[in-house]
């Protein structure tokens, strides 16, 4: 039997294709291969060891020398002078000179930062297997609970998936029009929970390691924090809330992240029946925010990943507002009003309370690098 010929034109439409995917396989090694120069250290052979990561979700300008964001005193203050590309995030890295300690940007709402949390802890650049990751940012704050320039350590990040009606549309009766799924209303679980797959326990609260937690506000509680002509001005109006007179510290609680910038008395008291809710009372509402329950959840994954230690995790929320009017007010004039200070108190203190627990860790890392921290 004779050896089939193939048919000359399929031939070369054949060799075509398998030039065209050569050259496909080309571009990308050398693509590959360009990334992998930028991300290669290059005075190192492996994987830069991070200490600490400060995590931020804005800036409103530059990183230095302009009006602060969340990000501008820990680059000012701590020598973070060197700008690494961040092709994963919304903007570069800052590293101080060793490398040991890096600051991102996630940028604001719950996609970002789980995104670029992801993109972080995978990046070939660095290793963060005994990296403390400390969220540093600014939040509203119950007026039950604490003052605008106070600090809050969380213990508790939740999110906010829920069913929601329009309060006008709501049945007669019902405090808000936001509601647990599966439930038969406010304030209520269902009788029979929602699934989410392997990571379950990891879809509504994420509990923050009460160990490491409860070390950082021992070690930070005694923190001088200011108070400034504009957050005097505003604690007038909140005189029916004790917790908004006193001078500003640190505290502990609980904050709820969302995608929607909320505020009003209703929404308040959703949060803090949330809270409760979804933690059978352990915790308490304290700060609302647009990222802790998406970082804390990227976090959770990363360590089953063994990219993390799941451990060492500390979310730090300054308040630069209230969650509700004060008495008199109405919600959406008290929303539109400027944060005190335009948020400088809340700058300020996020970093002084934070900068703390990162020169204890840097000062005595020998001592933290394998073995997290625990309040006596």
């Amino acid at each position: 039997m004779g050896r089939a010929v193939p048919n000359s034109a399929g031939a070369r439409a054949a060799a075509s294709a398998r030039r065209r995917i050569a050259g496909w396989a080309l571009a990308i090694w050398a693509s590959a291969t360009s990334l992998a120069a930028t991300a290669a250290p290059a005075d190192e052979t492996g994987p830069w060891p991070v200490k600490v990561v400060i995590v931020t979700a804005y800036e409103n300008g530059e990183d230095s020398g302009d009006a602060p964001g969340e990000l501008q005193l820990w680059v000012e203050r701590e020598g973070l002078d060197r700008r690494l590309d961040f092709p994963g995030g919304v903007r570069a890295l800052r590293a101080n000179a060793d490398r040991s300690v890096l600051a991102m940007t996630t940028g604001m709402g719950l996609a970002n930062a789980a995104a670029s949390t992801m993109a972080l802890a995978m990046d070939p650049r660095f290793d963060f297997k005994r990296a403390y990751w400390l969220v540093a940012g600014v939040a509203g704050i119950d007026p039950q609970v604490g003052a605008v320039g106070d600090a809050v350590w969380v213990d508790y990040a939740l999110n906010d998936m829920a069913r929601s009606l329009d309060p006008r549309e709501a049945p007669a009766g019902w405090p808000y029009g936001v509601y647990a799924f599966r439930a038969d209303g406010p304030d209520t679980l269902p009788a029979q929970p929602m699934q989410y797959g392997p990571f379950a326990r990891y879809a509504q609260v994420y509990p923050l390691d009460p160990g490491l937690t409860g070390w950082a506000f021992a070690l930070t509680r005694d923190t001088e924090l200011d108070a400034s002509d504009d957050t005097r001005a505003l604690a007038r109006l909140w005189r029916e809330f004790p917790a908004t007179q006193e001078r500003p510290r640190v505290r502990r609680g609980a904050s709820v992240s969302s995608n929607r910038y909320w505020h009003g008395i209703a929404d308040t008291r959703w949060a803090r029946d949330w809270t409760r809710l979804h933690t059978d009372g352990r915790a308490r509402f304290a700060v609302s925010d647009m990222e802790d329950a998406a970082i804390a959840a990227a976090f959770a994954r990363l360590g089953r990943t063994g990219q993390v230690d799941p451990h060492r995790l500390l979310v730090l929320r300054a308040a630069s507002n209230y969650t509700r009017p004060p008495p008199g007010m109405d919600a959406f004039e008290s929303a539109q009003r400027p944060h005190a200070g335009r948020g400088l108190p809340a700058y300020e203190a996020a970093y002084r309370v934070g900068s703390r627990v990162l020169r204890e860790l840097q000062a005595n890392w020998d001592r933290y690098a394998d073995a997290v921290p625990e309040a006596q």
